[in-house]
């Protein structure tokens, strides 16, 4: 009997789940949420993804535990340029004697912090610019988006150079550059759900009952396009820190001896012909890292979308 009724809970809470007539507000939401988590765990690329992106935070909040070595301070005497493999060194050294995998490993937080700050700032300005611009329309309309057409305008890697190049090179600059240059294709996509959803017969009945414009766009009209900004900004990860590392690549990102996965591929790229790890490792983390979140962002965009995915 007993047996029997553990094999049914199962059974009992995915009914509960997925029931067509939810009883409150909070099994609406664990019923989409599950729904969601089905269709996104069945796409096993998604997955992985996901387990490169929950790697990567592990990664970063246990760099200290980790890093057998200090990601700053190097052994120029004893330990300049070893390749992988070496005693005390798995994945080499560079032209300071540094340990490859520990400069990598605490360049992890960099590589967050950057795409954490960036999607941060870039989204919910690009939510609100679009969402506004959309409700609006007229002249509102047409000046938030001739605004968002000029940035469009320029490649996001050279209209970030220009505002580091006029801010100063540094962490802090790249990320403000970085999301400046990044909102205006959020305010696109808001834009386009807000226009899609304008004219509704639940917008029309929340303007009956007095609703000011602002309460409209905030609590009914936003939250329609997070779906949509959510998938875009996974996407756009990848975006974000192949710039981030342009930036340090060229030196107006994180300055030495931060240990920022750009910044170390400009300082091994003199050692490419006959010490190619040095360039090499910091390459292969960021192509890891972008190849997952494109992942994770294909499978989100199939999960929060059933017509996509064919449902």
């Amino acid at each position: 009997m007993s047996q029997s009724s553990l094999q049914a809970t199962p059974m009992t809470r995915r009914q509960w789940l997925m029931s067509d007539r939810p009883q409150s507000r909070l099994q609406a939401r664990l019923g989409r949420a599950y729904m969601t988590w089905q269709r996104f765990s069945a796409n096993k690329l998604a997955v992985a993804g996901l387990c490169i992106i929950l790697l990567l935070i592990l990664i970063a909040i246990f760099a200290d535990v980790l890093a057998p070595h200090s990601p700053v301070i190097g052994n120029l005497g004893g330990a300049r340029l070893l390749p992988p493999g070496s005693p005390g060194y798995l994945l080499g050294t560079d032209d300071q004697g540094r340990d490859i995998l520990s400069r990598l490993l605490h360049g992890s937080r960099l590589t967050l912090l950057v795409i954490v700050l960036v999607a941060i700032i870039a989204a919910p300005i690009g939510l609100l610019v679009g969402a506004v611009s959309g409700y609006a329309g007229g002249w509102v309309d047409a000046v938030l988006m001739r605004i968002t057409d000029i940035f469009l305008a320029f490649p996001k890697l050279v209209l970030a150079l220009a505002f580091v190049a006029a801010m100063g090179p540094g962490i802090q600059n790249a990320i403000i550059a970085i999301a400046i240059t990044s909102w205006p294709p959020y305010a696109r996509i808001a834009r386009a759900e807000t226009l899609s959803v304008r004219n509704s017969d639940y917008i029309a009945a929340v303007q009956l009952m007095g609703a000011s414009p602002f309460r409209i766009v905030l609590r009914h009209v936003m939250p329609m396009c997070m779906s949509s900004l959510i998938v875009r900004v996974t996407l756009d990860m990848a975006g974000i820190i192949l710039t981030a590392a342009g930036l340090g690549f060229l030196g107006l990102g994180a300055q030495p001896p931060l240990p920022e996965w750009g910044a170390m591929i400009a300082s091994g790229r003199r050692f490419i012909l006959d010490q190619w790890w040095v360039a090499t490792m910091p390459g292969i983390a960021i192509l890891i890292v972008s190849l997952g979140f494109n992942l994770l962002g294909d499978g989100l965009r199939d999960a929060l979308d059933p017509r996509e995915s064919g449902q």
